[in-house]
């Protein structure tokens, strides 16, 4: 094995060339960042210089290798080391198709397409075979990442995540499908909702908690007294609470079930049903209590909502949203309707004490053109990326601007096309840094509807 980095191996193919090499790939999404064998073969095309690649973790398809590593071949041949790898043949100059991994949660499920943990992996694919996103971006960061207009090598000093792209698709019921009440000190994230549940919301109109309610905290004498009451009544309720779960854990374990393994709703309704009755009274009058203090923020399909750090959040059962976020894993739980399966604490205290209740109210965003066909709106700029929603009307042609960094793009409305690839809604891809102008055509009689962020410029 060559010394040189994957990175500088493939940035010295002339056009035409070859390579065919093994590399140990640090796997740093991962805890205790394991190595990973790693087959690499890759082809620059002669006309344009674009660079495709193939990538695999199985050892024995160095054997039928052919003549890749042999000299100058052809993309044919690329292709059929592809198929006999069983892996896709990528093209790092055009946009990357992503595929999504759904990660179970008590109130439902996050479909994550930029998501790299131990807790799952999304991936890029061909249609046919697909490969981890964090091996790409683990062996190509500059390539595909790319760096600030400001030129900043911090940008590209190594493997780091894109920011998180992913779905939030909470359970329709009642409690069972509302997310934790929580905060962040780092991670900014922002909503556009795409479905409200007819069956849980009739008149259309969901919601998220956010916040706390102005009537209620205009009643206190100064901001303490309203922070210790919200606190006593969480207190309140996290005791029950405890109380409640170790008793479902006691049923956990008789029905062959572990003590933090998600669950169906159903079977938690089935375990809350053999408690106490009159403990199960007093958890709704306790959780009504310290919800009392919160605030519920209306939602509709096509609403945006931008969490600023500090602002305690929740949304609620049957809201279904597209978010995007800060790449980062932290968080305060101030309070949960069902037992919390990542920690065994919440956060409350600590949560309350550096909160911001006030919530944000300047939900309007930032017309960045109009010109009949082709609708940009800017829906957050924070200073970690920003997000666009591009509305195309039917046949409309929107050339995608090039950057100098990724960018991410999801279809959440109509059809559209961009190069070979067909986009259905809630399917999304990855652009790499300067990747060949594309061209994205709006193919169904209804507007299309994209959303785009990259990191800021």
């Amino acid at each position: 094995m060559s010394e040189a980095s994957p990175e500088s191996i493939l940035a010295h193919l002339g056009p035409g060339e070859s390579a065919l090499f093994r590399c140990d790939f640090n796997q740093w999404y991962l805890p205790e960042q394991p190595s990973l064998a790693l087959l690499v073969a890759a082809w620059r095309c002669p006309d344009s210089k674009a660079l495709s690649v193939v990538l695999s973790d199985q050892p024995d398809c160095m054997t039928n290798a052919g003549e890749l590593s042999k000299g100058p071949c052809s993309r044919q041949e690329l292709q059929e080391l592809a198929e006999a790898w069983q892996a896709p043949l990528l093209d790092l100059s055009r946009t990357l198709l992503l595929e999504p991994v759904a990660i179970a949660k008590p109130w439902g499920r996050e479909i994550w397409y930029t998501g790299m943990e131990a807790r799952g992996l999304s991936a890029v694919t061909d249609g046919r075979y697909s490969i981890p996103l964090a091996w790409l971006l683990g062996l190509l960061p500059e390539q595909l990442m790319g760096m600030a207009e400001s030129g900043d090598k911090a940008a590209v000093s190594g493997p780091r995540a894109p920011n998180l792209l992913k779905i939030l698709d909470p359970l329709p019921e009642p409690v069972y499908g509302d997310l934790y009440f929580e905060l962040h000190e780092q991670k900014r994230e922002v909503y556009v909702v795409t479905h409200v549940d007819h069956d849980a919301w009739p008149e259309g109109v969901g919601g998220i908690r956010y916040g706390f309610d102005p009537a209620l905290r205009a009643g206190f004498a100064d901001e303490a007294g309203f922070r210790d009451a919200y606190l006593r009544a969480v207190g309140d309720y996290r005791a029950l609470r405890v109380e409640l779960d170790t008793l479902i854990d006691a049923l956990r374990l008789r029905d062959g079930v572990g003590l933090n393994e998600p669950v169906p709703a159903e079977q938690t309704r089935a375990w809350q049903a053999e408690l106490p009755s009159g403990l199960c009274a007093r958890e709704v009058a306790l959780r009504a209590k310290m919800d009392a203090f919160t605030r519920m923020k209306p939602l509709r399909v096509g609403d945006v909502v931008k969490v600023p750090l500090l602002m305690p959040h929740a949304l609620q059962h049957g809201v279904r949203a597209v978010e995007f976020q800060t790449p980062v894993y932290e968080r305060k739980i101030l309070s949960f309707a069902q037992k919390v399966l990542t920690q065994g604490h919440w956060d409350s205290a600590d949560a309350v004490a550096i909160m911001a209740p006030d919530p944000e109210e300047d939900d309007n965003l930032e017309l960045l053109g109009d010109d009949g066909l082709i609708r940009r709106e800017q829906i957050v700029r924070f200073q970690d990326f920003e997000v666009q929603r591009v509305i195309l009307q039917p046949r409309a042609l929107w050339r995608l601007p090039t950057s100098t960094t990724y960018s991410l793009m999801m279809l959440v409305q109509g059809n559209v096309e961009i190069g070979e690839l067909r986009l259905e809604p809630e399917q999304a891809v990855f652009l790499p840094a300067r990747c060949a102008t594309s061209v994205v055509a709006s193919v169904s009689p209804q507007p299309s509807v994209l959303l785009l962020s990259r990191p800021p410029a």
